[in-house]
């Protein structure tokens, strides 16, 4: 909605009835606020005006505006809290997650569609359609937009996460939101902007230079020293790290995969007896007992030998190659089942723990590991597609970083939408093997590349 420069149409001081019917509003909307909260939210003297204004596409809007910060905007009567507010109430809404490299394109006016979605171990939240959502980012809690749930989490997770799943009113570096948090002196115990920059200047932090009379400008900035060092982001309150440590912060599981079998056109007349069509999706049981079933009904088991079935030219379509559809009238049980299932397309089922599962079709993509050269010879490690084993690459790089005593860095995975690749340095391929298969638990089969482990140490 304000992804494009809008129109102001006005832009008044609050009357004190307003104010007390905005309070009044935002109690009724979100009753998780508490008394204090919404006093806080809405100050009683500080000050706070109406901006009422045209969106790009001619939307009428009202934005309620607190010390130049935008904490609320009311569309077609509905009233929304902005990033900048969610930053301060961060469990006001149900927060989805996705992936940094997709807030780019929601700045730009997209809606966030479910393939982007992470979805955590703890499952995701449980919402119903028309639901007012947040969006954070993978490693940030922090809030950067506002959608709608465009269906509900069921619906979601029955449609394999594909569709749009969030109509986005608002975004973090959109038009409405100011870049970061304003300084607002005049509160501080400085009260002018010089005294301040003074001060800084005689703690060594900054070097500032007048330009002319009344400009001054920061050219220098000592990022080493003890007071921004030091620095650290307070905590959360207790009741936001009992939300953290119960959902995001659990103890990794991995999922349970299971392959299943797509029933192609070229199929469809062998499968449509038991009810099935062209995409229908079964387990491997299923297409045995379905193909058993097929032949003894249609009498094609031979009588001399049980072992064998002869092929009706339903079968000989479905499994034979075109040099084979005259010479050969007979199958073995194992091979007609074995080729049978060759001739399905692949898919999987993906189940997290306390998830519904989630259909795709294709073959499950590996934990990819290969090694690199880059600048000066040297040999890093790169690991893609940790995502779809419901690992955050970001967290997988700290980790990393730490155990191997090697930088790291997590980039976007060339050719893959929406997805990443954690880089180490060095052959680091140990490490990696003894994280992902002892500690994670992941089945070996899903990782491709650890044979490129030092010698000596190949897990």
């Amino acid at each position: 909605m304000f992804a494009k420069a809008f129109r102001v149409k006005s832009n008044t001081a609050i009357k004190g009835s307003d104010r007390r019917k905005l309070r009044a509003d935002v109690t009724a909307v979100f009753p998780t606020l508490g008394t204090d909260q919404v006093s806080e939210l809405i100050p009683g003297k500080e000050e706070l005006n109406i901006v009422r204004l045209y969106a790009h596409r001619g939307d009428a809007v009202t934005v309620y505006v607190s010390g130049g910060n935008p904490i609320l905007f009311e569309l077609e009567k509905n009233l929304y809290p902005t990033v900048y507010t969610l930053w301060s109430y961060p469990d006001l809404l149900p927060t989805f997650t996705t992936w940094p490299l997709v807030l780019e394109k929601l700045v730009g006016g997209a809606d966030l569609m479910l393939p982007g979605l992470v979805v955590p171990p703890a499952g995701l939240p449980q919402v119903q359609k028309g639901d007012l959502c947040a969006i954070a980012l993978v490693g940030n809690r922090a809030p950067v937009a506002i959608g709608v749930a465009a269906m509900s989490t069921a619906e979601m997770l029955t449609s394999g996460l594909k569709g749009r799943g969030f109509s986005v009113l608002h975004t973090y570096q959109d038009h409405l939101c100011p870049e970061g948090r304003q300084l607002d002196v005049k509160k501080s115990s400085y009260k002018k902007l010089s005294k301040f920059l003074q001060h800084m200047q005689q703690e060594q932090i900054i070097q500032v230079k007048e330009l002319s009379q009344g400009v001054e400008s920061i050219v220098a900035v000592d990022w080493k020293h003890p007071r921004i060092t030091s620095f650290v982001i307070p905590e959360p309150s207790p009741t936001s790290q009992t939300v953290q440590e119960g959902s995001r912060e659990q103890p990794y599981h991995p999922p349970d995969i299971k392959s299943l079998y797509c029933v192609p056109a070229s199929m469809t007349l062998l499968f449509q007896e038991s009810g099935h069509k062209k995409g229908s999706i079964l387990e491997g049981g299923e297409v045995r007992t379905i193909v058993i079933s097929y032949a003894k009904k249609h009498d094609l088991v031979d009588a001399d030998n049980k072992n064998l079935v002869k092929l009706d030219p339903i079968l000989c379509d479905c499994i034979l190659e075109k040099n084979e559809q005259h010479t050969v009238m007979k199958l073995p049980w194992d091979s007609l089942l074995s080729r049978c299932l060759e001739k399905l397309q692949p898919a999987y089922q993906v189940t997290f723990p306390g998830q519904e599962p989630i259909v795709k079709k294709g073959k499950i993509c590996p934990i990819d590991i290969t090694l690199a050269q880059r600048a000066s010879n040297k040999k890093v490690t790169v690991v893609r597609n940790l995502e779809a084993y419901g690992l955050d690459p970001y967290s997988v790089a700290a980790i990393l970083q730490q155990r191997c005593q090697a930088s790291t860095t997590v980039t976007p995975a060339p050719g893959a939408k929406d997805s990443l690749q954690v880089q180490i340095q060095g052959n680091q391929v140990h490490h990696l093997g003894r994280l992902l298969l002892d500690e994670y638990q992941l089945p070996r089969k899903y990782i491709q590349g650890l044979e490129k482990a030092k010698p000596g140490k190949k897990k």
